[in-house]
């Protein structure tokens, strides 16, 4: 066993030496430890510096930090502080919100279609001068004839279909049209006359019988022309179309028509008429009460009117079951939905009548319907 005091004179080593080695590993370790304090102290104050920088970049352009590096030196001078320069001068400001407002191009709403050639609206010539572009209904049958097949000859209006005559002419006549010769009108081409049965007073409200009525539809139908007939309506109420009705089905008693029965209803030109105050709805019940009264008694009802007066006084949606015989003197017909006959002049010279008379033309043969 060795005493502490024992030492190996074969060791090399002292307990002097020893000390002083221990003495400077221990320096050597606090030097250490200062220095890395110290790093990472500036570590931290360099990403500080770096994150305050990048805070100001979203206004101008990136700032070298190359110079900032100089810090933990002491190297810096006011001057390295000076980044003003860096902003972007008055003329090379950002643009204002005016300057990036959308051209006035790009703020233009879409032009409204010109209803004239939408193919979805009609126009509508108002009698009291005005004009209206309406919308053509979807669920109205329209008609399909092709105007180009109209052959005007002699003043008589025709209609062919591949080659040949389809059409009918007729004349609609009155008292107005005093005495009229039917057997000069069929030798002038006439197929058919409308004659008027009688008129309820647009003032009075009286029915009254057309005087020429009866002796008109016994020669009309010995000429051996097609005969029709038609009244003029003034009706306010249901009650009066259904004796308007009946005044017509009691004045054609011994004869068989060939053509329909039309209800004609008009304002007064120049004056009041009892029907002024209607509303369409009740012109539309009013009409419809006189032609369900004559298809009841086994006649053919239609329709008579102007393109206005079957646009916009009547509701055709509630009618589209009966006959139209339409009305238009100026134009080929421009009336969008199903007609059978068209009144195209009410000034034309036919042999037989005495002053202007009233021309027509039915697309079918009312005699086979």
């Amino acid at each position: 066993m060795r005493l502490p005091n024992d030492y190996d004179e074969h060791s090399g080593f002292t307990p002097t030496l020893i000390s002083a080695i221990v003495a400077v590993t221990l320096f050597v370790g606090i030097v250490l430890a200062i220095v890395l304090l110290q790093n990472r102290s500036e570590s931290q104050n360099r990403s500080g510096q770096s994150v305050v920088h990048s805070t100001d970049s979203s206004h101008s352009s990136p700032i070298d930090t190359q110079d900032y590096s100089l810090a933990s030196e002491g190297a810096l001078h006011p001057s390295d502080l000076d980044f003003w320069e860096l902003y972007p001068q008055q003329s090379q400001a950002l643009p204002t919100v005016e300057s990036v407002q959308p051209s006035s191009d790009e703020t233009q709403e879409p032009e409204e279609t010109d209803p004239s050639n939408d193919g979805k609206h009609t126009r509508v010539q108002c009698k009291d001068g005005t004009e209206e572009w309406v919308l053509i209904s979807p669920y109205l049958p329209k008609h399909e004839y092709d105007f180009t097949k109209l052959v005007c000859q002699s003043g008589l209006m025709k209609y062919y279909e591949d080659g040949k005559k389809v059409s009918y002419v007729g004349v609609d006549i009155s008292k107005l049209q005093d005495y009229v010769d039917f057997v000069k009108v069929k030798k002038a081409g006439i197929d058919f006359a409308m004659l008027r049965v009688g008129a309820r007073g647009y003032g009075s409200g009286q029915l009254v019988a057309d005087e020429y009525f009866s002796d008109n539809i016994k020669r009309a139908t010995d000429a051996g022309l097609g005969v029709g007939v038609y009244f003029s309506s003034q009706a306010i109420t249901e009650e009066e179309a259904v004796e308007e009705a009946q005044m017509v089905i009691d004045s054609i008693q011994g004869y068989q028509l060939s053509y329909p029965v039309a209800f004609v209803m008009e304002h007064a030109e120049n004056d009041k008429a009892r029907i002024d105050d209607l509303s369409k709805a009740d012109k539309t019940a009013i009409t419809a009460k006189f032609l369900e009264t004559i298809m009841t008694a086994g006649l053919k009802p239609a329709i008579y009117g102007d393109k206005e007066w079957l646009i916009k006084e009547i509701d055709m949606s509630k009618l589209s079951a009966y006959d139209v015989w339409l009305s238009q003197q100026e134009d080929l017909p421009d009336y969008p939905y199903r007609f059978t006959m068209w009144q195209y002049s009410t000034t034309a010279e036919v042999d037989g009548i005495v002053g202007y008379a009233n021309l027509n033309v039915s697309f079918i043969d009312y005699s086979e319907k």
